[in-house]
């Protein structure tokens, strides 16, 4: 059922700590075995992204919270690859804004969250890395503020709720002198502020594929958002472009979600 779903993409400036705040997510959630070995970084997964340490493309990774599943959608924070954050953004329901305590927001902070704003996509902001010496948390608060004002947003994605944010230690506050303990508050607030998809179940099956990959066994893998009806499987599909017209026909020969980042 739609209402046990929530579909987030996070988006930042490059190194505002995207990939390690869904790390903590991840472990938090209850994805891993007490005794299993995890390494940090657990979305970069192509060797240049663990190279570089940035995100290169993106990635969904799906973990359950309070018996609602939470898709979650990392997304690059590097300029270079602003067209694969507008592009996944038609897979999210909501989205999350991460920024910086110290820098605060960045060119890229605002190309991805006009992007965002204007599919009318209501954002959780989260001012992340609050223990830094150098933080400034509130004035990031009014820079984040102002940008939105510029960008025209409207007045219910005026109203966002603010969390403030380690990633890196995994733990998230409504306030900052509140008890530091875990990313409850977060994971909590997606379910209460993303909304479930809105989808006609008996209207025939639909997907806008977003990303696709390939698999040696499987053949061809899509991953993207069902925007009405129910696949099946061995069901006849057919591919369309933009303007409607049939590229080809298919069959629907496997049917995967995502558990953790597998």
């Amino acid at each position: 059922m739609t209402q046990e779903l929530r579909n987030i993409a996070i988006i930042a400036h490059v190194d505002h700590g995207k990939t390690t705040l869904i790390d903590s997510i991840m472990k938090q959630s209850g994805m891993f075995r007490d005794n299993q070995s995890i390494s940090e970084r657990l979305m970069d997964s192509g060797e240049l992204e663990k190279e570089r340490g940035i995100t290169i493309l993106a990635k969904p990774t799906s973990i359950r919270w309070k018996n609602v599943r939470i898709n979650i959608i990392d997304t690059p924070g590097h300029a270079d690859f602003g067209g694969e954050v507008e592009r996944v953004l038609h897979m999210a329901d909501g989205v999350i804004l991460l920024t910086d305590a110290a820098e605060g927001p960045m060119p890229q902070t605002k190309f991805v969250l006009g992007k965002a704003l204007a599919l009318g996509l209501r954002p959780i902001v989260i001012i992340n890395k609050v223990d830094r010496p150098d933080g400034r948390s509130e004035e990031v608060v009014d820079e984040v503020f102002d940008l939105f004002v510029a960008l025209e947003a409207n007045e219910q994605q005026l109203e966002f709720p603010i969390l403030y944010a380690s990633g890196r230690d995994g733990w998230c506050v409504t306030d900052l002198e509140n008890e530091r303990t875990s990313l409850e508050p977060l994971l909590n607030l997606i379910l209460e502020h993303v909304p479930p998809p809105k989808q006609d179940l008996k209207a025939p099956f639909a997907m806008l594929a977003t990303l696709l990959d390939s698999d040696q066994f499987l053949g061809r893998c899509l991953t993207g958002k069902v925007v009405q009806g129910t696949a099946k499987m061995n069901e006849q599909v057919r591919s369309l472009d933009l303007t409607g017209n049939i590229i080809e026909h298919g069959r629907l020969t496997k049917l995967m979600h995502f558990e953790g980042n597998k």
